[in-house]
């Protein structure tokens, strides 16, 4: 008798990634494939829809081809979030580009909804600033560019994870998740509804939109989807952070989690809706059962990613080069590096803020530089934790980490040094993936609640903070000088 197991596709910014679960929570084979990315202008970022599904497909085909043999119960998806592309009803043909999270092209857009005193009703609305990392603009903007002359009826509009699903079930099911639903500023996440007067505010024409579903369910079956055979459910659709929360078990009331990955993801559970303070967002972590579950979250729009550029810009051969130079140091000596390449988002939320290196002495050098690069990982967490600690209600519980860059213990250390608070790290890097396969088997019964998936992800011991509170302080000041410096305007 074959092991029933669950495939979970994690549609990340840069790689396509699929991984097998079996019903003990173990990660039986993975499987991984690139995905371009394009910038086409400064600012603008953009991928391709097919090529996110080709990508997809060859990740779940070598995932498989790893683990041949067990039966599949259900597929779930985690997805890079904010990302959004049109495509034709009746052919499938994407209409344009994904326009991707990190894009600021709908910028001028976002500030002219400002300027026009539209922002707290959208924030009280959908516990999200106006902001180009958020979809609807640029929805606005793939309309008026890609769509001039259609029908709306002829429209649908999607986030990856609707993209996904359309592709899976052969082009019938047009549908997204609560979590997914909750990041495009098109749906009020208070009364769980896409809402009509955003809708005309961004004027998106509703029936364009998923229909919208609890995080685990069954959306559709597969057809036609190669390497797949026909009828297996899609039973789970998450954003990838919110994957991550679910994936560890932090299923309490302030229990919170940091993905690091190209950007990172500050989120921990609420009690219920609130609208967010100013520099974090509120956001709806998923919806189970019919129950929604909310979360405060803080945005970085360039975190691991800052590495690979810093290790190019001083000759080194790769990131473990950079880390390596970097921990021959314990200071930066004053220097400090903004990752503000595509602006800054939460908490600073500022689009035209650059990147900057600063603190520059002649005692300075590329080690220096180094762990500066590194050591911003770090502090942009902490802007956006003191915000959350001081507004989430109740204490801070848990505190996972996850992403790749998690499973450096050092660079870990240094997050738990700089935030002040306990850090737990997984041993298996795979946590949104993970969160989207318990989904998928809970929604058809693999396994029959929360207190059940919760034990299943293993965890390491907590990384309790361990530096000295003044040399802490020293450290924050010096990062603030250099944030004000970058968002200055000459």
């Amino acid at each position: 008798m074959t092991a029933r197991t669950i495939l979970a596709i994690d549609e990340g910014t840069t790689n396509s990634k699929a991984a097998l679960f079996s019903q003990t929570g173990a990660v039986l084979a993975t499987g991984s494939q690139p995905v371009p990315i394009r910038h086409p202008q400064p600012g603008w970022v953009e991928q391709d829809g097919e090529e996110i599904w080709a990508a997809t497909v060859a990740a779940i085909g070598a995932c498989l081809e790893k683990a041949p043999g067990n039966e599949i119960a259900a597929i779930g998806i985690s997805n890079q979030r904010e990302s959004i592309l049109i495509w034709d009803r009746a052919t499938g043909a994407p209409l344009g580009p994904v326009v991707t999270w990190q894009c600021r092209r709908s910028a001028a857009a976002c500030e002219a909804l400002k300027a026009a005193g539209k922002e707290d009703q959208v924030i009280a609305r959908t516990g999200l600033p106006l902001d180009p990392l958020f979809p609807a603009t640029k929805v606005g903007w793939l309309l008026e560019n890609h769509a001039q002359g259609r029908a709306p009826e002829d429209i649908c509009i999607g986030t990856v994870d609707s993209w996904l699903i359309w592709k899976f079930t052969g082009g019938t099911v047009h549908a997204t998740d609560a979590s997914n639903a909750a990041r495009t500023q098109l749906f009020n996440i208070a009364e769980g509804v896409w809402d009509a007067e955003l809708c005309a505010l961004f004027g998106v024409d509703m029936q364009m939109l998923p229909n919208v579903y609890d995080s685990a369910s069954v959306f559709g079956t597969t057809s036609g989807v190669a390497g797949l055979p026909d009828g297996l459910p899609v039973a789970a659709a998450i954003g990838d952070s919110h994957a991550a929360l679910f994936g560890h078990g932090a299923h309490t009331a302030g229990d919170g989690k940091v993905t690091f990955g190209t950007g990172s993801s500050i989120m921990t559970t609420v009690p219920e809706f609130v609208i967010p303070p100013k520099g974090i967002t509120t956001t709806i972590a998923w919806k189970y059962a019919g129950q929604i579950t909310y979360a405060f979250e803080g945005n970085i729009l360039v975190s691991a990613s800052i590495l690979p550029w810093t290790a190019d810009l001083l000759g080194l051969p790769s990131v473990d080069a950079l880390i390596a130079l970097a921990e021959t140091l314990d200071t930066t000596l004053g220097v400090s590096l903004v990752p503000a390449h595509v602006g800054l988002g939460s908490p600073h939320w500022d689009s035209e803020a650059r990147g900057l290196i600063s603190g520059l002495t002649f005692g300075a050098g590329p080690a220096h530089v180094a762990r500066a690069a590194v050591e911003s990982i770090a502090y942009q967490v902490n802007d956006v934790f003191e915000i959350v600690r001081a507004n989430a209600g109740q204490e801070i519980g848990r505190l996972f980490v996850d992403g790749g860059p998690s499973q450096n213990r050092k660079l870990m250390q240094m997050v738990a040094d700089i935030i002040d608070h306990a850090v737990t790290t997984s041993e298996s890097p795979d946590a949104s993936a993970r969160g989207a396969a318990y989904l998928a088997g809970l929604a058809v019964g693999l396994w029959p609640d929360l207190e059940t998936v919760a034990q299943l992800e293993p965890h390491d011991a907590a990384l309790a903070p361990q530096m000295a509170s003044e040399k802490r302080a020293e450290a924050l000041a010096t990062w603030g000088s250099a944030i004000r410096r970058a968002t200055a305007r000459t």
